[in-house]
């Protein structure tokens, strides 16, 4: 448990303390936020914050986790695992594909960076090379990091994807979730806060399956998962970097995490769904980013269909923006929704371990 707590406290005090030097840096290099020009006209007056904090949201979670693994040198079942390089490698990879849109938009001077067909690509690339690793690597009970089956709680058995099933199946879902945070992250602090609380949650999910693995006893309610401690430290370092980075982000916002961050965390949401085997129960835990992607989805159906528009703008954010709340309002309205969903969602897995032991 200590491991876990200093995972989570070195990602908070190296986000908390490297964010406003990044601050100082990217405003003497000029990297400030483009603004798009028919959003709300309140958020012209954040153009030229500094951008791309994502980086140091991205490096407060590798240097949290790894100085975690450094307190645990020499004890038993120390030492980095697949799992946890795995989900490494797709926050990282994310963020990368994240870095070079904002980049392009700070270049060219506009709101828009690499064409969707690049985007996508770079998403495709990272995604597919994950979910193709994530079902090798056995452990020495020969469970691999993640299983071919669509996952509920745990893997739902009769539903058997394949190798190639599966591939297509975690592509889809992380470039999903990947830019259902990138919409969310229109208003300050919002996507961070609501990042770090679904982090928590999977705190807890990885937590409680090492507690109840299979592996160590088996017994009603046991889970069968690989490196579940390691996949808890890379949950906590990304909650105490996003949390860190909070601190800089809420309204007024001193810094942007740009598509840098928002690609790393919902990259990063996925790939703990995955390994965890809760795939559709991320769609509890991060309903307000599903419940922002399907307000742009069915604003752009609609509107090709009739002509009219559902929301007054979408993402979801600026509806309720243009309906007269005030930027505050919404933020903090969002995050309790998420933090209900969240409760839900836990609650919802807390009942599956019940229901196995016959409580």
């Amino acid at each position: 448990m200590k491991s876990v707590l200093i995972a989570a406290g070195i990602g908070l005090i190296i986000s908390i303390r490297l964010t406003p030097r990044a601050i100082r840096a990217f405003r003497r290099q000029g990297l400030g936020q483009e603004i798009r020009d028919d959003g709300p006209e309140s958020h012209l007056s954040k153009k030229g914050t500094p951008t791309m904090g994502g980086t140091v949201i991205v490096g407060a979670s590798v240097g949290g986790y790894l100085v975690a693994h450094l307190f645990m040198a020499g004890q038993p079942g120390w030492g980095f695992t697949a799992t946890g390089l795995m989900l490494l490698f797709l926050m990282v990879g994310m963020g990368t594909v994240g870095f070079l849109d904002d980049y392009l938009k700070i270049r060219h001077r506009r709101s828009l960076g690499l064409n969707k067909t690049a985007k996508l690509v770079g998403q495709l690339v990272v995604g597919v090379a994950f979910a193709v690793m994530a079902i090798n690597f056995p452990n020495t009970d020969g469970v691999t990091p993640a299983s071919t089956f669509v996952s509920y709680v745990r893997d739902i058995a009769p539903f058997a994807l394949g190798s190639v099933g599966f591939v297509l199946l975690a592509y889809l879902f992380i470039a999903g979730f990947s830019n259902a945070v990138n919409l969310t992250d229109g208003l300050d602090g919002l996507a961070a806060g609501s990042s770090a609380m679904v982090f928590a949650s999977y705190v807890f999910i990885s937590f409680w399956q090492f507690t109840h693995d299979c592996a160590n006893e088996f017994i009603d309610g046991c889970y069968t998962v690989r490196d579940p401690l390691d996949v808890t430290l890379v949950a906590a370092a990304a909650l105490g970097a996003c949390l860190g980075f909070l601190w800089w982000n809420t309204g007024p916002a001193r810094i942007f995490m740009g598509d840098t961050g928002s690609l790393a965390l919902g990259g990063l949401l996925s790939g703990l769904a995955i390994v965890t085997r809760t795939e559709l129960l991320l769609v509890v835990l991060g309903g307000l980013f599903v419940a922002v992607t399907l307000s742009v989805v069915i604003q752009v159906a609609f509107f090709r269909a009739t002509r009219r528009r559902v929301f007054r703008m979408a993402p979801l954010h600026h509806h309720f923006e243009l309906a007269g709340w005030t930027e505050n309002t919404v933020i903090v309205r969002f995050w309790l929704v998420t933090a209900m969903a969240v409760a839900f969602g836990i609650g919802l897995f807390y009942a599956d371990w019940l229901d196995f032991v016959g409580l």
